[in-house]
């Protein structure tokens, strides 16, 4: 018997999800390629991947990933703001939540009802706005010394860049983070919807009762 589906993420959504996504892996590419060290490592000699040891063209590269990556951002959150989905948005208790939600999936125990999105999803969306709000500060910085005749103080510099490379790399860390989150069986299912959209509707009722009951939006 087929399955019912529901729809989780609608195809704007989920096409603002992976332009996000790509650009912000890109941007991690082309940052350590501005290093550099795709030709000390030898990267440059895999085939295919001549270019990554062309510094002039990854700079140019990491400003197109950029202006995407922004771009993007920004109307992913203009987006729902505009229509109050804040359904992913951190609320009281997720801390608690997510540490309870976690021992219950190692012990195969009863999870918390769950709204649209789980606690841990949650929190980690918060950390991605903080970690791309740094990014795109500490990069517009960074850029504007690199295109004009501007005058940066070194040791405000150094701390910029620090910033910026710091935060790339939290940006990467995250992003794994996110992937081996659904390498836990009551969390599969969950990453098909990020393509398909949909989900089941037993699953979803199941699990996460509280988004059809008080109508969690995106």
């Amino acid at each position: 018997m087929k399955k019912t589906k529901l729809i989780r993420h609608s195809p704007l959504v989920r096409l603002c999800h992976w332009l996000i996504a790509i650009s912000g892996l890109f941007l991690c590419f082309t940052g350590i390629g501005t290093m550099p060290l795709y030709g000390r490592f030898f990267i440059n000699d895999i085939p295919g991947l001549a270019w990554s040891s062309d510094l002039l063209l990854q700079l140019k590269l990491h400003y197109l990933g950029a202006a995407i990556f922004a771009a993007s951002s920004i109307f992913h959150l203009v987006y729902h703001w505009r229509r109050n989905e804040i359904s992913a948005w951190p609320q009281k208790g997720d801390w608690q939540e997510s540490l309870v939600t976690i021992k219950a999936m190692l012990k195969g125990s009863q999870e918390p009802k769950h709204g649209k999105f789980l606690a841990e999803q949650r929190l980690a969306y918060a950390f991605f706005v903080l970690i791309s709000l740094l990014l795109f500060i500490s990069g517009w910085i960074l850029a504007v010394r690199q295109l004009s005749s501007s005058i940066i103080p070194a040791d405000f510099l150094q701390i910029i860049v620090l910033t910026h490379l710091l935060a790339g790399m939290l940006f990467l860390l995250l992003a794994v983070g996110h992937l081996l989150a659904f390498l836990p069986r009551a969390n599969r299912k969950l990453l098909p919807t990020m393509f398909s959209g949909k989900i089941d509707a037993d699953y979803a009722q199941k699990r996460h009762p509280l988004w059809r009951s008080r109508g969690d939006g995106e």
